[in-house]
């Protein structure tokens, strides 16, 4: 029996216009009309089912079949203009179009018309181009999508400041060892920043700080793979004795002899302006200890 085959195997061209619609939601942006006509294709060719399952289940003359495929059609009607969208030649040019183009593209052009359309689009895909493979092999921030970044590693430093001088620390140990920085470290699992910057301060100087403030954030990529991000805090109240310890030797210094020349490169560009009181942020490229490349800003404004 006709109607019987095509009712057995009717639920596989169901699941052909839906995984149709599910490829055509790779392209968000040129495929919504079309879609929307398979969407409306799926419901008719759904409707049709119904009518064939009921004559069968019933044992009606499968001559009914034909004046059920033209309710079917009647039901289309309605919605042509929704459903004749799909077409084999450029509108604009008039070339034929590939089946991606066919089936996907609400405009119905091919991929010369549609650049030579949508300039603003080509000038997009040139800028994503310049873009690195991968952060570790940037050279310039530029070529770092920062808003997708993630950092392998997440660290404080935490500056404190009694009048006219600064806490800094001869770093005996890990990243940065010879150079001077400020007191400073990895955050803990389950740790806050805040709480970081006051842990780290007091394991490697003896001094407890107090109520820490958060000037900014830094952001370190290096060439061996290394994605640090740094959040930066001052403090100017403290409590507890100056002691040297396995991972530092803390020494006072005054605010006017910052020894920059001893210390990353990267610091001589961001400090003077978080200790202006602006709220700083940065981008850096690092190798080793040499920075190729560096973006700072800065403002007045607090988090």
């Amino acid at each position: 029996m006709l109607l019987q085959k095509i009712a057995d195997n009717y639920l596989w061209f169901l699941v052909l216009i839906l995984l149709g619609n599910l490829y055509q939601k790779r392209f968000p942006k040129r495929s919504y009309k079309k879609r929307t006509a398979t969407l409306i294709i799926a419901s008719l060719a759904m409707l049709f089912q119904i009518f064939i399952v009921v004559i069968l289940s019933r044992e009606l003359p499968q001559w009914l079949a034909i004046p059920a495929l033209l309710i079917t059609v009647a039901a289309a009607y309605p919605f042509r203009k929704k459903i004749l969208l799909f077409k084999t030649r450029c509108s604009s040019c008039g070339d034929k179009l590939n089946f991606t183009a066919i089936f996907n593209y609400d405009d119905s052009v091919c991929d010369k018309c549609y650049k030579e359309q949508h300039p603003e689009e080509n000038k997009v895909e040139a800028v994503s181009e310049t873009i690195a493979a991968t952060p570790s092999e940037a050279r310039s921030v530029d070529d770092i999508d920062w808003d997708a970044w993630e950092p392998t590693e997440t660290a404080v430093l935490c500056y404190l400041f009694s009048g006219d001088k600064v806490l800094l620390i001869n770093k005996k140990t890990g990243l940065g060892k010879g150079l001077v920085n400020a007191p400073g470290g990895h955050i803990e699992l389950a740790e806050t920043a805040l709480e970081a910057a006051i842990r780290e301060t007091q394991e490697e100087t003896g001094l407890t700080v107090s109520d820490p403030v958060h000037m900014g954030k830094l952001e370190f990529q290096f060439t061996d793979g290394l994605a640090m991000r740094g959040h930066v805090f001052f403090a100017t109240e403290y409590t507890g004795e100056l002691i040297e310890t396995d991972e530092a030797e803390p020494f006072w210094c005054p605010i006017a002899d910052m020894p920059y020349d001893r210390m990353w490169e990267d610091d001589a560009l961001w400090l003077p302006l978080a200790m202006q009181g602006k709220h700083i942020s940065g981008q850096f490229i690092f190798e080793g200890e040499k920075m190729l490349s560096q973006r700072v800003s800065g403002d007045a404004s607090d988090e």
